[in-house]
């Protein structure tokens, strides 16, 4: 079986396919763009680790409870 030139069917779906795939293109630089944003606009990130942060202590020494 030859391989037959392309349809007119074959085009548009080509062109739908890339307006798609430029639109997931622009989401994902997006995303990354606003991570990176968030991540390097933060101070030193503590994890949650069920211990007294000295810098989260008042200067006084009460806790409150």
């Amino acid at each position: 079986m030859a391989i037959r030139a392309t349809h007119e069917l074959h085009k548009r779906r080509f062109s739908r396919n890339l307006g798609v795939g430029l639109a997931l293109a622009a989401f994902i630089a997006v995303m990354f763009g606003l991570t990176v944003a968030k991540v390097s606009n933060t101070g030193p990130i503590q994890g949650f680790d069920h211990v007294v942060r000295p810098e989260l202590v008042p200067a006084d020494g009460t806790a409150a409870q």
